[in-house]
């Protein structure tokens, strides 16, 4: 609790400087990412983090020392070539995108380790630290560094809110946008420049083998949470800081845990726990929204063949028995009794005799799934020429998400009609 009320109170300028630094950075990558992932160009992300090194070292050997502003233009530069050669081995040639980004990365990377070692071996007491750049070292976020990556983050996020409507048009639909007016390949060659200066900005807080998480990640767990791109950029932006934040008082509560790969462990903690219990997407709510449907489909199901069997011997309110049901429909034995005993619990069905009958109100409802069964086969047999012996299975699943309104239209399309394709009564 001590060291909490000493992170939180800031009195030490470097704890600050990395906080601050951590968290720009992290919001910074998570917004940028989020364009890239619902472009589905996650891997992107990956093969610009390893492409930048060699423009790192590059920068490094021209100007001979380790200026922040000349090392993010290298990284630039170099990062902004191997997304040009990607697209254009894409475009040009027979080969996948994953593929070029694989041939990219470990060419680009392999380059940027030589480059490296050269240095390494070079004799020059200013590279001392360049190798922080392959995993990434947060606390070196002090001074003119935290400025210049401060500021590009600042950039990041200032040009993605100015051409917010422009990058979610071509992230969806660059046809569309076309379409519109908006220049697509320049909002393509903004959102490549921004991608790769945010995995610049990145790359000193978590290096070069992690950066793509970074990127990714706040964006994916944003998405168990929302359909709004709006609200999804900005919880990714929460999330990135969020962890920012954590991995920066990990490292100062444990000085031998490294801020970087801290940052990367939480967010995607808080990726798996949106991937289980985000509503209507995450993998808890929908398997209890299958659950639901797979009973609802049960139940209905049930209902429509007590009403065949009424239909049969025209009493539809006579007692049936499960043997009796079964010899209808095959339903598996405890699955039947368990929908009998909730149909009996809603209103639908009443014991009799250890027997099921329709309710009123049970009638009603396995009436209205027999009708919307046959006006679906009737509508696909007269409107898409479909043969009458092949419209069973489709109706079967439709009848189960035929709104009222979509119900209202059939009737009214079809004018009313008295029998299916199977010259079977349909019930109103």
């Amino acid at each position: 609790m001590e060291t909490l009320r000493e992170f939180f109170s800031f009195s030490d300028p470097s704890i600050i400087a990395v906080t601050v630094g951590a968290v720009l950075l992290s919001a910074s990558s998570a917004v940028v990412g989020t364009f890239t992932f619902l472009k589905k160009k996650a891997l992107v992300g990956d093969a610009v983090a390893h492409s930048v090194l060699p423009g790192i070292c590059l920068a490094f050997i021209l100007t001979g020392t380790k200026n922040p502003l000349w090392l993010i233009i290298g990284a630039f530069i170099t990062g902004w070539i191997s997304l040009v050669i990607i697209d254009n081995v894409t475009l040009k040639t027979k080969i996948k995108e994953d593929t070029a980004i694989a041939l990219i990365l470990s060419v680009f990377f392999g380059i940027g380790i030589l480059l490296l070692t050269n240095i390494q071996h070079s004799g020059n007491a200013a590279q001392t630290g360049l190798d922080s750049f392959l995993f990434g070292k947060a606390a070196a976020l002090v001074g003119k560094d935290l400025i210049v990556f401060g500021v590009v983050a600042v950039i990041l996020l200032a040009t993605v809110a100015l051409f917010f409507k422009e990058l979610k048009l071509i992230a969806f639909d660059p046809n569309y946008a076309k379409a519109l007016g908006v220049p697509v390949k320049a909002m393509d060659l903004l959102l490549t420049s921004l991608t790769v200066l945010a995995v610049v900005t990145g790359i000193q807080a978590v290096g070069v083998v992690l950066m793509a998480a970074m990127l990714i990640t706040p964006a994916a767990a944003a998405r168990f949470w929302t359909n709004n791109v709006r609200v999804m950029t900005f919880l990714a932006a929460i999330m990135g800081g969020f962890s920012g934040l954590s991995g920066a008082f990990v490292s100062y509560a444990a000085p031998a845990m490294p801020t970087g790969p801290w940052i990367v462990m939480i967010i995607s903690a808080i990726a798996l726990t949106s991937f289980f219990i985000a509503p209507t997407r995450g993998i808890i709510s929908r398997s209890i929204q299958q659950r639901k449907l797979q009973r609802m489909i049960m139940d209905e199901n049930l209902l429509k063949e007590l009403y065949h069997l009424g239909e049969k011997d025209e009493d539809p309110y006579k007692a049936r028995s499960l043997d009796e049901i079964i010899e209808e429909r095959f339903f598996p034995k405890d699955r039947l009794k368990s929908a009998l005993r909730r149909l009996k619990r809603e209103g639908y069905l009443a014991k009799q005799n250890g027997d099921w009958k329709y309710t009123e109100a049970g009638k009603l409802k396995g009436q209205r799934v027999v009708k919307l069964h046959r006006l679906w086969e009737l509508y696909l047999s007269k409107y898409m020429k479909i043969d009458p012996d092949h419209v069973h299975e489709d109706a079967e699943t439709i009848e189960h998400i035929i709104t009222p309104e979509l119900e209202k239209r059939l009737e009214k399309m079809l004018e009313y009609p008295e029998m299916d394709p199977h010259e079977e009564r349909i019930p109103y």
